[in-house]
């Protein structure tokens, strides 16, 4: 079966997909409880959720007897990425004023860092091209 466009997230699917990726393969009622307790969700809104989540290709759904198993389809790391691409979508100018908001907002690891600090020193330098 050929796999569906990955569609956006909105932000209260959001909500329910951080749930899924933190229990991993789960029942249907572990995600209401917690939707519930995290977030003042009701069954009804949290099934309607994940019910839309399935249509758009961010979970797989497993029947067990009357329930279901979801699980996502992608990592997190792999939706955060897709909803950067879309940002970046938009960018004509002022990319670095955006990214170094991003950063301040962010809390980061010394992994993290240590891994930007690299990428930037990878970038070409615009003043050494004018030297030669």
């Amino acid at each position: 079966m050929a796999r569906r466009r990955v569609e956006p997230l909105t932000p209260a699917e959001w909500k329910v997909m951080k749930i899924v990726w933190r229990l991993g393969k789960c029942a249907a009622r572990d995600v209401y409880e917690t939707a519930g307790a995290d977030h003042g969700m009701g069954q009804s809104t949290t099934k309607t959720l994940l019910r839309r989540l399935v249509e758009k290709g961010q979970l797989d759904t497993t029947r067990i007897g009357n329930s279901f198993l979801y699980e996502p389809t992608r990592s997190r790391i792999a939706a955060l990425c897709s909803a950067a691409d879309r940002l970046l979508e938009h960018v004509d100018e002022g990319a670095g004023r955006v990214l170094a908001y991003m950063l301040k907002q962010s809390e980061l690891s010394p992994e993290d860092v240590a891994e930007l600090r690299s990428l930037l020193d990878e970038l070409p330098n615009d003043e050494e091209e004018d030297d030669s």
